[in-house]
């Protein structure tokens, strides 16, 4: 976008452009999202920014009123196949935090220096930086919707030292830890909790969110023991199991009953409820945008219906279904299995060789297996050369995976077919651009392909 442009999306409180990108005043020293509802500044004193951590890095504090920090993540780095992109969904995933900036650099297969140039030519931040951001972004979660010491939390929330995190918050937010929680909403529709309750978490969206559709599919294709789906539509709860880095996880999604009540199963720019209880608060991150992924909370819903809309064919459908979503998972090895194993099958190896949880809660018993057990366990026929190729590291269906690598990799695998390929860049690498192969799925559908196809299938037109 041109600097024009976006100076008339904030003037106009354009909320398609939240996380798009930022803007800062340098009169105040405050960085914000284009729908701030605080008076416009003159044009002469805005800055633009492709990311918090980039305004942050020249000296600007987060608005204490739009909460820039809280914003979807950009929709470009879920569409974008490149270096840059395939680096921001490391780093979202924390990757940083656990391995550092080498250990991000090893996965994209380029040097540090080499990441670190181009991510800061393109987004004005570095690795560093970027990961920064987001640890103020947990910690301010953290100090608003728990009791924890503040010690617990600047550990908890990816930070060295509680120095570090002290400086950082003041940095950042222009207060101390201490008065970042006295900050925190107060009165009806506040939620503060103790680890044992879980952690209370709104998980923001732009645009309109089609809630039924995806709660549709997640119960339709839910595997007993990790995941259930309880309640009536319009009032239903995904609950599931999370393997993580330090440690796992129960988490709870509600379906918004607002937009039930309304009739359309359509929310507009909000929020979805959620609750997580963590083994380990160094995994909230983590967990945060594994279940973003599976919601896909960061599509951009304007984009998408503009281009689709347009086309004739589906143009009845997008007025239909404004913001449907294309739903991803939260551990890509299990659409892979679901995909050669079925549900059943998938349910059967659930509980052969699934962990199972010290505490169950309800349906949820297990953790789904990981590759290398069911390597070890199944090693014949696709779905033993499947969990090998990824317990191996010979395929990569991680969030930055090369897509067309993981692709190469997927169809070299013996009994997995294009199709299979297809639906598993969908799910499990979150492609929003595929056409299932022999589908009429014409060119002007790109870059949203993904989409187009789950207009067709929610409306009963596709059975692919």
């Amino acid at each position: 976008m041109e600097e024009d442009t976006r100076y008339e999306a904030v003037r106009s409180r354009d909320g398609r452009f939240d996380g798009a990108f930022f803007f800062a005043v340098e009169t105040t020293g405050i960085y914000c999202r284009p729908s701030c509802p605080a008076v416009t500044p003159k044009r002469h004193n805005v800055r633009f920014f492709a990311t918090a951590a980039a305004a942050q890095g020249s000296g600007f504090r987060a608005c204490r009123r739009c909460r820039p920090d809280a914003v979807p993540g950009s929709a470009e780095w879920n569409v974008r196949a490149d270096v840059v992109g395939r680096a921001m969904r490391l780093i979202t995933d924390g990757v940083v935090d656990r391995e550092g900036v080498a250990g991000l650099a090893a996965r994209l297969g380029y040097s540090s220096r080499q990441v670190q140039r181009q991510l800061t030519a393109e987004l004005g931040a570095g690795p560093v930086a970027l990961a920064r951001a987001q640890r103020a972004h947990t910690a301010r979660v953290l100090l608003q919707t728990t009791d924890l010491p503040i010690t617990e939390i600047a550990f908890a929330s990816g930070f060295a030292s509680v120095r570090q995190f002290n400086d950082t918050i003041r940095e950042v937010y222009d207060a101390t830890p201490t008065e970042v929680r006295a900050a925190a909403p107060r009165g009806r529709g506040a939620r503060r909790a103790t680890p044992a309750a879980g952690i209370p978490l709104r998980l923001a969206h732009r645009g309109p969110y089609q809630s039924g559709a995806v709660f549709d599919q997640l119960e339709r294709e839910a595997v007993t023991g990790v995941e259930e789906v309880s309640g009536a539509p319009g009032g239903r709860t995904y609950r599931r199991t999370l393997r993580l880095p330090y440690g796992t996880a129960l988490a709870a999604v509600e379906e918004p009953a607002r937009a039930a009540r309304a009739g359309t199963g359509t929310r507009p720019g909000g929020w979805l409820d959620a609750r997580l209880h963590l083994t380990d608060l160094r995994d909230l991150t983590t967990a945060v945008q594994r279940l973003r992924r599976l919601f896909d909370l960061d599509a951009d819903p304007y984009a998408v219906d503009e281009r689709l809309g347009a086309d004739p064919r589906l143009a009845p459908l997008v007025a239909a279904r404004p913001g449907l979503r294309s739903p991803g998972a939260v551990d890509p090895l299990e659409p892979a299995v679901r995909a050669l194993a079925g549900r059943e099958g998938a349910r059967a190896l659930v509980l052969r060789y699934g962990k199972a949880l010290d505490a169950p809660c309800g349906s949820l018993t297990h953790l789904f297996p990981e590759a290398a057990v069911l390597a070890g366990a199944e090693p014949h026929g696709p779905l033993g050369a499947l969990a090998a190729a990824v317990a191996d590291g010979t395929l990569t269906l991680d969030p930055g995976a090369d897509r067309e690598d993981a692709q190469e990799a997927l169809l070299a695998l013996p009994g997995i077919d294009p199709a299979t390929v297809a639906a598993l860049r969908v799910r499990a690498l979150g492609d929003p651009d595929v056409a299932p192969p022999g589908a009429d799925v014409p060119d002007a559908w790109r870059p949203w392909r993904s989409y187009a196809v789950q207009h067709l299938r929610v409306a009963g037109e596709w059975d692919g």
